[in-house]
C-alpha cells in the first residue's frame, strides 16, 4: 500500500486475497479497519517521535510549503516540509504536515495555519531560517505577517521568465501555436496517428508520442517542441502524402529548432535547482551563468533575437535583487564551490562579505552558549560529470574570478580568522560536494561549518512540497475519496519512503 499506492481496500479484493491464500493458507488477512485504525497510526507515531527528536535538536530549520486542492472532493491541503543539516552534515528533509485547509485562502488564514503547524511540533519561530513558497501574494503576505523570513520559489520565477519570453516575438509564438495545432490534429485522430506511425516505421524513426503542451507549464512547451522536432521528417513526409494541410512552414521549423536551443539551458537549470541536493547557494551562480548565456551572441540564435533579448530582460527584472538578498548572498559565500566568485560587482560582494561576517559572529556567540559540539557531514551526492549547456559559463566566470586573487581582509582572530582562511581558498569546483567539504573541514572551521549548516539547509525551490502533492494526487482517487484529512496526512507522510530519506525496501523504524 505504501510503496505501490494501493488503496486500503486492497485487503478485501478477491484477486489479492486468493493470491495470499495460495502463498500462505495460514495467514490471517488483516482488515481495512485494522490497517487504517491500528497499523498506520502506530507506524506514524513511531516515525513522528523519531522526527520530533531530530527537529528538537536542530538549531536552524528551513521549510517549503505549498497548497493543493483535490479534484475528487472538496478538500484543500497545506503542506509544511522541514529541511535541516544532520549531525553528520547530511541534508535531511521530511514532511511535517499535509494539513486540511478549510475556507478562503486568505493571508490571515494561511498565517494562522502555518503558526498552528509550527506549534504542533514545538518549533519556535526563531529556529525558522527561511520558508520557500510560491510567488502568490497571499502566501507572501501570510509569512510576512507570521514574522518569518520567506523566499519565492526559484524554479517558479524561472517559469515566469520563460513564459514572458515565448510571447515576446510574434514569429516564435506563431510557430509554437502551429506546432500545437499539429499535435492536436494527431491527438484527435487515431487514424492519422496510425498513419504517422507507419511513416516513422518506413523512415526508421524511433516512435515517440507527440507531447501536448500545457500553457501553465513552460517546460511542457519545450517538451512539445522536442517531440515535434524528433518526428519532423515523418511529419513532413506525412503532410506531402496526405490530404491534410499541416500548418508548419520551413521557416517555422527553423524557429522551433532555435527556440529549443535557447530553452534548453532553462530546462537543465530547472532540473538542477529542483534536485534534492540543490540549495539556496545555487541561485546567484545560476542567474549569473544564465545571464551570460543569454547575453552571448551566437549565429544559431539568429532570427530569435527579440525572444532572447526579452528573456535576458526578464531575468534582469525578476532577479535584480538576488545578490543583495542576504539569505542568498551568505549561502553562496558559504558554498565552497562558489565562495565570492559569482557576484557581478564589488558593491554587492562587499555587502555579501559583511553579511557573512555578521552571521559568523552571531553564530560564534550562539556556540559559546551551547555545550554540544555538533558535527556536520556526509551527504549522498555524487560528483558526476557536467554536460549542461551552462557549464562553460559557470567555468568561465570561475576562471575570471580566480585570476583576481584572494580577498584582502585584515582579520586576525577567532571566528573571523576562520573566515579569512576560508575566503583565501580557491573554490573546490562545481562538480564537488559542498557538504563533503564542510564535513571534512568542520574541525578546522567550526564556526563557519555551523553557519554553513544553517544557510545550506535551505533549498532554492518549493519543489519538495509540490512533489508531495503529486504523490497525494495518486493517493486520492475514486477508491480513497473517503479518507479523512487526519488519516490522509498519515498516509501522505508514509507514502513515499524517499521523502523520509529511505531507499525502496528499507523499513521506517528509527529512520527519518
Amino acid at each position: 500500500m505504501i510503496l505501490d499506492d494501493e488503496p486500503l481496500s486492497l485487503v478485501s479484493k478477491v484477486g489479492f486475497r486468493r493470491t495470499i491464500q495460495h502463498l500462505e493458507p495460514r495467514y490471517n488477512m488483516p482488515s481495512r479497519h485494522y490497517i487504517l485504525e491500528k497499523a498506520i497510526p502506530q507506524i506514524h507515531k513511531d516515525v513522528r517521535d523519531d522526527i520530533a527528536k531530530q527537529v528538537e535538536s536542530t538549531n536552524a530549520l528551513s521549510f517549503t510549503t505549498d497548497m493543493w486542492s483535490c479534484d475528487h472532493r472538496p478538500l484543500s491541503l497545506l503542506s509544511l516540509t522541514a529541511h535541516w543539516i544532520g549531525p553528520d552534515f547530511s541534508p535531511k528533509s521530511t514532511v511535517l504536515h499535509a494539513r486540511e485547509f478549510r475556507g478562503t485562502h486568505s493571508a490571515n488564514a494561511i498565517t494562522d495555519a502555518v503558526e498552528h503547524m509550527l506549534r504542533a511540533w514545538n518549533i519556535d519561530k526563531k529556529k525558522v531560517h527561511v520558508i520557500l513558497r510560491d510567488n502568490a501574494a497571499n502566501i507572501k503576505k501570510a509569512l510576512d505577517q507570521l514574522g518569518v523570513p520567506s523566499l519565492g520559489c526559484f524554479a517558479h520565477t524561472l517559469q515566469l521568465v520563460v513564459q514572458h519570453g515565448l510571447l515576446a516575438q510574434r514569429a516564435v509564438s506563431d510557430a509554437i501555436a502551429n506546432g500545437r495545432k499539429i499535435v492536436t490534429h494527431f491527438k484527435h485522430s487515431p487514424k492519422a496517428y496510425s498513419e504517422l506511425e507507419d511513416v516513422e516505421d518506413e523512415l526508421n524513426i524511433e516512435p515517440k508520442r507527440l507531447q501536448q503542451d500545457v500553457k501553465t507549464r513552460w517546460s511542457s512547451t519545450k517538451m512539445m517542441i522536442d517531440s515535434l522536432l524528433h518526428c519532423k521528417r515523418a511529419l513532413q513526409s506525412y503532410a506531402s502524402d496526405s490530404a491534410s494541410n499541416l500548418p508548419a512552414t520551413s521557416n517555422q521549423w527553423l524557429l522551433l529548432e532555435k527556440t529549443a536551443t535557447v530553452l534548453k539551458p532553462f530546462q537543465e537549470l530547472t532540473a538542477e535547482v529542483s534536485a534534492a541536493a540543490a540549495t539556496a547557494a545555487d541561485v546567484i551562480p545560476s542567474v549569473r551563468a544564465l545571464t551570460r548565456f543569454l547575453d552571448n551572441e551566437s549565429e544559431e540564435h539568429r532570427g530569435i533575437q527579440i525572444m532572447k533579448a526579452t528573456l535576458l530582460d526578464a531575468v534582469h527584472t525578476r532577479f535584480d535583487q538576488v545578490e543583495t538578498e542576504p539569505l542568498y548572498a551568505v549561502a553562496t559565500m558559504l558554498d565552497p564551490r562558489y565562495i565570492d566568485k559569482f557576484f557581478t560587482n564589488a558593491t554587492n560582494l562587499d555587502q555579501a562579505k559583511e553579511a557573512l561576517k555578521v552571521e559568523v559572529m552571531k553564530m560564534e556567540q550562539e556556540l559559546k552558549t551551547m555545550h554540544s559540539g555538533e558535527g556536520v557531514a556526509e551527504v549522498g551526492m555524487e560528483a558526476g560529470s557536467s554536460t549542461s549547456s551552462l557549464s562553460s559559463y559557470f567555468d568561465e566566470i570561475l576562471e575570471e574570478s580566480c585570476r583576481a586573487g584572494p580577498s584582502e581582509q585584515q582579520i586576525t582572530q577567532g571566528a573571523l580568522f576562520q573566515l579569512e582562511s576560508y575566503l583565501s581558498e580557491p573554490p573546490i569546483g562545481r562538480k564537488n560536494n559542498p557538504f563533503h567539504y564542510w564535513r571534512d573541514n568542520q574541525a578546522r572551521l567550526p564556526t563557519l561549518a555551523a553557519t554553513a549548516a544553517k544557510f545550506l539547509s535551505a533549498p532554492c525551490t518549493s519543489v519538495e512540497s509540490e512533489r508531495l502533492f503529486s504523490a497525494v494526487s495518486l493517493i486520492i482517487d475514486e477508491h480513497r475519496s473517503r479518507l479523512t484529512p487526519e488519516h490522509l496526512g498519515m498516509l501522505v507522510k508514509k507514502n513515499f519512503p524517499t521523502m523520509l530519506g529511505l531507499q525502496s525496501g528499507q523499513t521506517v523504524e528509527g529512520s527519518v
